[in-house]
């Protein structure tokens, strides 16, 4: 009776102890996992240590109502659509807003102008390519349009290519020989940032012989009713097409600019970080309602100009950029 009770203990003592070792091997597999790496720090790596590893990992910073990227004072801008109606964006804390007075804009046989303290301080312009045909530019001068941004070539939507503006090389001589300024534009549809800078590089081989003194643009646009290599383009690989046109024309020694339309703006340009460039807005309306500052504004695409046949875009310039 007694060793039979002896036996008993010893096996209900190695039971004991196996259970115990299972639970700590259960906790300290647990512990691993799951809580806490060696150094005591959190498994996950963070931010700083995914960089060090590869420089090519790009983060995205997570956005919530205790950072101040947005405003929090309930400001909106306010946009109709065709699905869900009024529909509204939180204003950027970092992006100036118009410094324009909207009142001091006037309308005068067709034209726009921007008038301060009785005066009128915006410069008349025009952009044009080969789609005008054959311009005279004595006459364009002589109806007082100051200056002209000039298309030099484009990029194909569809294979991609890069082609030249039959016109580029005389409408920039001409308007120049006219007393015009001359700025010029290219328009992209790049899909990547090596794109915008062979864009940007074919547009500054191009002007070298000219007297270009007004912007020169970065133009990306969104095709419609078409499908196109750019239907798809994220916002932060446009984004960087942008910085990087931008950044290839200002090594050049010229005065790069954005030209966007203000949806596309709004929706497909990560605008905090593009606050380096000037920004030109096409916005065919009495007075933009564009929410942001603009330098300048293309406010029809239905004007009429003597020495042009047809329809041609009008712009107003709020800087004098040849006298900069």
């Amino acid at each position: 009776m007694n060793g039979k009770s002896s036996k008993f203990k010893k096996m209900r003592m190695i039971t004991l102890i196996e259970a115990v070792i299972i639970l700590l091997l259960i906790i300290l597999l647990v512990w691993s996992l799951f809580l806490r790496d060696s150094s005591g720090q959190p498994s996950v790596p963070t931010s700083a240590e995914l960089s060090s590893e590869d420089p090519e990992v790009r983060t995205k910073a997570v956005i919530d109502k205790e950072e101040t990227f947005y405003q929090l004072d309930g400001r909106k801008i306010l946009l109709s659509d065709e699905t869900y109606g009024e529909i509204y964006l939180p204003v950027y804390e970092n992006v100036p807003e118009c410094s324009k007075d909207k009142d001091s804009l006037i309308s005068r046989n067709g034209y726009t102008f921007y008038r301060q303290n009785g005066e009128i301080t915006s410069i008349p312009g025009i952009d044009v390519s080969t789609h005008q045909g054959d311009i005279d530019w004595a006459q364009v001068k002589a109806a007082g349009v100051e200056f002209a941004i000039i298309r030099v070539g484009y990029r194909t939507y569809g294979g991609g290519e890069i082609n030249f503006d039959d016109s580029f090389a005389k409408n920039l001589s001409e308007a120049d020989a006219a007393g015009i300024k001359t700025g010029v534009y290219f328009f992209s549809q790049a899909i990547s940032a090596e794109e915008a800078i062979a864009e940007a590089d074919a547009v500054i081989d191009a002007i070298e012989p000219y007297n270009v003194t007004y912007p020169v643009v970065y133009d990306w646009e969104i095709i419609y009713d078409d499908a196109a290599r750019t239907d798809n383009v994220p916002v932060d690989v446009l984004t960087d097409a942008c910085i990087a046109f931008c950044e290839r024309v200002k090594s050049a020694g010229y005065t790069p600019m954005i030209y966007q339309n203000k949806r596309t703006s709004l929706f497909k340009l990560d605008l905090p970080r593009l606050q380096d460039y000037d920004f030109w807005l096409a916005e065919y309306n009495d007075g933009p309602t564009y929410f942001y500052d603009f330098d300048m504004w293309q406010y029809s695409c239905t004007g009429r100009i003597p020495g042009i046949t047809g329809d041609v875009d009008l712009n107003i310039s709020f800087k004098d950029y040849s006298a900069q």
